[in-house]
Formats: C-alpha cells, structure tokens, sequence
C-alpha cells in the first residue's frame, strides 16, 4: 500500500493514557511503543485523549516518539496542534482549541458536601491553583492557595480529592451533590474531574475527527475510565471502541468491546488487529 493509499484509507485512533496506555507506577511497557509506532507507520493517526493537563500529557508522547496533528486535554476542554515553523510552540504544540468555565460555584456546591476535601483548578494556560493536600499530584507549573483563591479563575478543569472516602460512598455523596452546568468523571478512587459542561473526549474528538477529514466508522477509541464513556459513545455510532480489561462495568457496556487488561498489555493487541 502506497503512502497516499495509507492517507486515504487511515484511521483515527484515540487512546486514554492512564489505565490503557501506562501502568499504574506510570511506566509504559516496550510492548506498546513499538505497537503505538507500528500503527502510526502505517499511516494512522494515532493520538492521546485524556483527562491529564498539557503538563503531564506532553512526556507520553515523547516517550511513544509520536507526533500527532491534535492532542486532546483536560477531558476535552483543551485541544493541542502541533507547531508549525515560527510559532511560539510548548514542547512542540500550540492550544488550538480551549473551553473554560466559572469554577466558583461548583466549588462552593461541592465543598458544602465535602469541607475537608482537596480540590486543584486549572487555568486556560495550564497553570494550578491547588490547596492543601495535593502532593500526590504532579504539581509542576502549579502553587498551593487558600479555598478562597480557586475563585476567579476562567477554569479548563477542576479535580476534587476525597481521600477519607471509600468509593461507593463517594459514588452516591457525588450523586447526591446534584452538580449541574458542568461536565464530570469519576476516577478509581474518590476523585472527581470536572469540565466546562457539555465538553468530555467526545466534543473534542468529534472536531479533530472533522478537521483530520476521518469518517467516523475509522474511528478506534480505547480507555478504561469512566470519563471514557462519552467517548465511547460516540465511537460506537460507527467506530470501534475498545475498553481495557480492568475497566469498570459501566465502561465495559458503553464499549460493548473489551480487551485485556493493562498490566498484561491490553492496548496491544488492539494495535495489532488494525493494518
């Protein structure tokens, strides 16, 4: 197949980064680069959708040596292009696209539910404000604030920590909480990832898909986490959505595909089916 062959017929592959693309100690195995680069060879577009700032997104694909048009951020309320020659570029990469919100009243609902909680807010330029307790978090570009001074920020994401809960118990506190005029997943543990409402990977792989020329039904979307099922969604109008292994069940049924697990390399033999 010639290389214009490949353009013609290629495919937009989307893959979540945590839980699909790295382990848990953050690691990614040989096994999948050389998948990743393989597919990309062949002409695909393959690319990261994830929850993760810039910040953090950025070292993964260097580490799969991959240079993609677009990158998706922040659960779809950042996108990334790659530079061209001349422009003032972050690690190769321009914010192309970005949705903000008003955190303040999402804060102030959630923190009447949960005072002793933790809570960190990303601005349109990735810099975080975060309180007390966030040292777990990649704090890069970031410093620590009062509650009070997560206000008045135009904010891509909010992530809320509970650690004192267990998750089923943060499941229904969240359901409870009633949160409206926002987009938000819930992680592994008691931990919330909010975006501006009405955005996720879905609105923003919808508008790279468009932009790259991809029909839908070459569409291959692969993650494990709840912020995953609008993506998934989507995908399956036409596409191919893949779950990892671990994820869980609700995830699973959105795909109504599952692969193996990510300690086992699951995203592989994904990768390996397409040519």
């Amino acid at each position: 197949m010639t290389t214009a062959e490949r353009r013609a017929d290629r495919k937009l592959v989307a893959l979540d980064i945590d839980g699909t693309v790295i382990h848990e100690d953050e690691t990614l195995s040989l096994a999948v680069i050389d998948a990743v680069q393989r597919v990309r060879d062949l002409g695909h577009e393959v690319t990261l959708a994830t929850g993760r700032s810039w910040e953090t997104t950025h070292p993964i694909l260097e580490k799969l040596e991959i240079e993609p048009l677009y990158v998706v951020c922040a659960n779809g309320a950042m996108t990334m292009r790659r530079a061209e020659p001349g422009e003032t570029d972050d690690h190769g990469y321009v914010r192309e696209y970005i949705e903000t919100f008003d955190p303040e009243p999402v804060l102030a609902r959630i923190r009447s539910f949960l005072p002793e909680g933790r809570f960190m807010v990303e601005d349109a330029l990735g810099y975080r404000l975060y309180t007390e307790g966030m040292q777990d978090w990649n704090l890069t570009n970031a410093h620590q604030v009062e509650f009070d001074e997560l206000f008045g920020v135009e904010a891509t994401r909010v992530v809320v920590v509970s650690p004192d809960h267990e998750l089923d118990d943060f499941l229904a506190l969240v359901d409870e909480m009633g949160l409206h005029q926002v987009s938000y997943a819930i992680g592994w543990t008691a931990w919330l990832d909010i975006a501006p409402e009405g955005v996720n990977k879905a609105t923003a792989l919808e508008r790279v898909r468009s932009w790259l020329g991809i029909e839908l039904d070459r569409v291959v979307a692969v993650g494990d986490g709840r912020n995953d099922i609008e993506m998934f969604t989507w995908a399956r109008a036409a596409g191919r959505p893949v779950a990892m292994g671990q994820a869980p069940a609700e995830v699973k049924d959105a795909a109504g595909e599952a692969t193996g697990d990510v300690e086992h390399d699951g995203l592989v033999t994904v990768l390996d089916s397409l040519d």
